[in-house]
């Protein structure tokens, strides 16, 4: 049965969307570097906050299954991290439109190893540019609009349409054309044929359907279409990250006589970002391996695991990445042999890596099976050619 989403009533959306942009002007008129200092201590709250207990749970054992070396004070510091930059970011989306302009984002932004990118954006092939939730992932999108390659990101609408509407205007402003992610299909085609890059955040779950493949030696649901689309037009992928850099922000302390003492610190203020190519790859690499579809997710994946091992403490660390588990461990069975063959064939895949992949899936089918009704039929059994995607 559809969801049905519940309506505003036209006004009330108006009183709210210029509530919300008064809140933004205001917000953007401050200074910076001390507005993301207080964002950062708000997202710190929020992090350690009782109502927040099961989010930060489930970011501490996300944090486990990426970093199993990690004690449990670390883990915590680096979940409780992650609400810092989350709340930063919502900061810096207020300040982009006013900072981040042809005229001073390259005191803004440094640039880092892009010049196999900028090759393949100008040599007229159709380009599909991808990161995760790590970073700025808004910034690498910017970032490429302004140097001259008008990215279409695909997003998914808000539900407040003026707001929604003035999100679009802001972005456009910049370069970035936002997509409908739900009348995407129809668009792409003409947006890769045209040699615009396409763009994608791409490391969510994407649910029972999506292909199976390694993150962080974890079986993760991973969307087909990125694939399907390359393996189409001949689409060269480019993953990219932009990682928040250090400047200088406020930090106060209150001393045991009550004087509050401010001082300025080094760490991440915002808006200064370094902007690097993670990994590229075309047809010429993924039409000469056994199974084109399943490269592609693995490879943009594994460039995705390495942005976030490079910065763990700028990754959305509270999204179920591995909620959808694969058909095989739904029924109960080890890691098909279909699938085996799959992952031996990655040339960068590990006889270590490969025996972590299994060891895990292992335990995560005993977790499934622990988790269902007592008395509850296995899931029904189904052909290994249906490749579990």
């Amino acid at each position: 049965m559809p969801k049905v989403r519940a309506q505003l009533h036209p006004a009330l959306g108006q009183i709210i969307y210029r509530a919300i942009r008064g809140a933004v002007c205001v917000a953007g008129m401050g200074d910076l570097a001390q507005t993301l200092s207080i964002a950062k201590r708000a997202g710190r709250a929020f992090g350690d906050a009782g109502f927040n207990r099961k989010r930060l749970a489930r970011a501490e054992e996300n944090i486990a299954v990426a970093f199993p070396q990690w004690g449990p004070d670390l883990r915590r510091e680096y979940a409780v991290r992650s609400y810092e930059h989350l709340f930063m970011l919502g900061v810096e989306v207020l300040f982009t439109p006013r900072l981040l302009t042809h005229e001073g984002w390259a005191g803004r932004v440094n640039l880092h190893n892009l010049e196999p990118a900028v090759r393949a954006m100008v040599s007229g092939r159709p380009v599909i540019f991808i990161c995760g939730h790590c970073g700025n992932w808004e910034m690498a999108g910017y970032s490429l609009s302004l140097l001259g390659f008008p990215v279409h990101a695909l997003y998914r609408p808000l539900d407040l349409k003026p707001a929604d509407e003035w999100v679009r205007e802001q972005r456009g402003r910049r370069g970035l054309v936002l997509v409908d992610k739900f009348g995407a299909a129809r668009l792409m085609p003409q947006i890769l044929s045209s040699g615009m890059p396409l763009g994608f955040v791409a490391d969510q779950n994407a649910g029972d359907r999506g292909i199976f493949v390694p993150f962080f030696n974890r079986m993760a649901s991973t969307y087909k279409a990125i694939g399907l689309s390359a393996t189409r037009y001949n689409a060269t992928i480019i993953v990219g990250m932009a990682r928040r850099s250090g400047g200088q922000t406020l930090s106060s302390r209150l001393e045991s006589n009550g004087r509050s003492i401010v001082t300025l610190a080094r760490e991440p203020d915002g808006l200064r970002y370094d902007l690097s190519m993670v990994d590229i790859f075309g047809p010429e690499d993924y039409f000469a391996q056994p199974d084109p579809l399943f490269y592609i997710a693995a490879r943009y994946r594994r460039a995705i695991e390495q942005s976030v091992r490079e910065a763990p403490e700028q990754f959305l660390w509270m999204h179920r990445y591995w909620k959808s588990r694969p058909r095989w461990e739904r029924q109960g069975r080890a890691v098909p042999e279909s699938i085996v063959r799959k992952l031996r064939d990655l040339p960068w895949m590990t006889d270590a890596d490969l025996d972590a992949i299994c060891a895990h899936a292992e335990r995560d089918t005993r977790a499934y099976a622990e988790s269902r009704p007592a008395g509850s039929p296995p899931e029904r059994e189904a052909p290994e050619s249906d490749d579990d995607f």
